[in-house]
């Protein structure tokens, strides 16, 4: 049995972190790193986004080394867009640098922090062949999608949200978890419509739709916002995850649900001894309310419920 584990290669275990501009994704790349290292895992973050700079997390592999995005700006006469789509075709076509720089990290568990450019997920393929390659490597990768959370106070930006995570899902073809993120600022946009569950589960999109006709300016694209509705609801396949990154709980959440999509938690012994690594290694700097606690307080309030009338009656 020892002789057949030593000749099966490798695998190499990790996310890749995408999601829009200002989603937070590096934000979350430092975090989930320094939680990862305190429940032992030897964790490497690879940027993968040439226009980052001031980077807020030790880097172990910077493809700024290779190109940046000023420099193919400058020599190409490109706008930011043009030149991160050439950014990201010229890594692909220099996989030899990025493979050989990957190799000397074979022991680590990989963040990929990627760029936000929606288009590299969801038209462009030159991201999707990266990671290909990657698979064929034995790299394990799971795609972690993160979503600013306060689309959720805005039910046409939501509709919008899922779209964009069902073309996404599609496009890149990895096993992929998709992320609420900053649940702690989502008080700052106003009471939810619905509970917390609607958005994260992603259910009967009706009622939602039935709130978006209530604003004029969206009542004549009714019918478009139902057959945008019917194509969501008929994949069935985009739920979320709700993060907040200084909440250890709700990290673990998230953890769980990408060490399953990758199979990382089938393959060691640190699934059995999670728990206990999490009582140990975890401490004060998670100190925060739950994402799940805070739910609670994203009902609308303003209407009076069945439970409510009933209470008066039994009291008057």
């Amino acid at each position: 049995m020892s002789e057949q584990t030593a000749a099966t290669p490798s695998l190499h275990f990790g996310q890749v972190v995408i999601g829009p501009p200002g989603s937070g994704k590096t934000t979350y790349c430092r975090a989930m790193q320094e939680f990862l290292t305190r429940l032992g895992r030897n964790v490497v973050v690879v940027n993968m986004d040439p226009a980052n700079e001031g980077l807020p997390y030790k880097c172990a592999v910077d493809i700024s080394e290779l190109v940046t995005l000023d420099d193919v700006m400058d020599a190409l006469k490109l706008g930011p867009n043009g030149g991160l789509l050439y950014c990201m075709e010229y890594v692909e076509a220099n996989m030899d640098w990025l493979e050989n720089k990957l190799r000397q990290h074979h022991d680590s568990y990989f963040l990929f922090d990627c760029p936000g450019q929606v288009e590299l997920y969801t038209h462009q393929n030159s991201v999707k062949n990266i990671f290909s390659l990657l698979g064929k490597l034995n790299f394990r990768l799971t795609s972690v999608h993160l979503v600013d959370s306060h689309y959720c106070a805005d039910p046409a930006k939501f509709i919008s949200v899922l779209c964009t995570s069902l073309s996404t899902m599609l496009h890149v073809e990895l096993p992929h978890v998709n992320i609420l993120s900053k649940m702690d600022l989502i008080e700052q946009y106003g009471k939810l419509a619905f509970n917390l569950d609607f958005y994260t589960e992603v259910m009967d999109l009706k009622y939602l739709l039935d709130h978006l006709a209530a604003d004029p300016f969206f009542k004549k694209f009714r019918h478009l916002n139902e057959k945008l509705a019917e194509v969501i609801e008929d994949y069935s396949l985009v739920s979320f995850v709700s993060l907040n990154v200084q909440d250890k709980d709700s990290m673990m959440q998230v953890l769980r649900a990408v060490d399953k999509a990758n199979g990382y938690c089938f393959g060691d012994l640190e699934e059995r001894n999670l728990q206990t690594m999490m009582s140990a290694a975890v401490g004060a700097d998670f100190q925060f309310d739950s994402t799940l606690g805070v739910q609670e307080r994203y009902v609308e309030t303003g209407e009076t419920t069945v439970e409510d009338e009933i209470m008066e009656l039994l009291n008057g």
